[in-house]
Formats: structure tokens, sequence, C-alpha cells
């Protein structure tokens, strides 16, 4: 089974509910179940996106905000999360957080990113694209630039949602 970013849209009353249970289970189980519905499976993407940005001479600001998308943050206590045998992030490091504001910011900034432009700066050919990237990107079956496209407007749309409910994003590698 290959390991993939996970993301989950949470209110901080869930999270704290999660980590209450983790605290009075006998066995440590957070119960950390988020709905589907605000559960993102980010694939493999978010190094290639961060490559991307790279490549494509994207602004430090922008793509600082692609990092904390796809990196979380410090600044949540979330321990709780990877304790076995329960650990949401078994075959990773462990999970991160950014607080519903942070969530915001990052979902601003994400949405000032022109992704066409950005994949404009690959070469026309697959491969020679697909090697540019690196990091498994000649791993990807077809265009490497519709991949690239696709995950990052899930990326742009989940934050864009969490920022309108005033969600933080919890991420890790399942």
């Amino acid at each position: 089974m290959a390991v993939t970013q996970q993301l989950a849209r949470v209110s901080a009353e869930y999270l704290a509910a999660c980590r209450q249970s983790a605290g009075t289970s006998p066995d440590r189980d957070p119960h950390w179940d988020p709905p589907a519905s605000d559960v993102l499976d980010l694939g493999w993407a978010p190094t290639l996106l961060q490559r991307l940005g790279e490549i494509a001479g994207l602004d430090e600001v922008h793509l600082d905000a692609l990092r904390r998308a796809t990196d979380g943050g410090t600044g949540l206590a979330l321990a709780f999360l990877n304790t076995h045998p329960h650990a949401i992030a078994p075959f990773g490091p462990a999970p991160t957080a950014l607080s519903a504001p942070q969530a915001a910011r990052v979902s601003d900034l994400l949405g000032h990113i022109d992704m066409p432009a950005l994949l404009d700066t690959l070469p026309t050919d697959d491969r020679e694209a697909a090697s540019l990237i690196g990091h498994g990107a000649a791993n990807i079956t077809g265009d490497p630039r519709a991949y690239l496209l696709k995950h990052f407007h899930a990326l742009r749309d989940f934050y864009i949602d969490a920022a309108k409910r005033h969600l933080l994003v919890v991420l890790w590698w399942d």
C-alpha cells in the first residue's frame, strides 16, 4: 500500500474531544474519524507541487503558503493522534495542523497562485517535465501537468472550504 498525504478539516471542539477521549480511554483511542467529506487524499502531490513552485520561481510568500498547506505547522499538540495502536500516521512523520486562522491565511494565498502559469514553465514533453520536477513525478501515469493541476485545485478548494467554515486542518501521511 502506498503512503499518501491526508488532510482533514475539523473544528477545534472536535479535536479537543479527540484529545479528551485519548486521555480518558484505557487504550488511548482518540476516536479520530472525521467525516469523509472533510478528508482529502493528496496522493504524492505535496512534494511535486512544492518543487513546481521552486522551478517556476514562485515568490517566497506564496511558496511558503504552499509548503504550509502541505506540511502543516507546529503550534498544535497532536501527539495523542499518533499513539499506538490508534496512530493515524503509522508510516510517516507525526501529524501536524494549521489553526483556523492559519488555514484561512493559507487559503487566501493559495487563491492568488496562478497554477496554469506555473505549469507553463515546464517543458512541453511529459517525460522532460517529470524529469525536471523529480521526486517520483516520472511515475505519474499521463500528463504530470494535469496531475498537478487537479491536485492543486483540490488542495486550494479544500482550504477555501476550511476558511469559510472556520475549521483547522490536520495533516498526516498514511
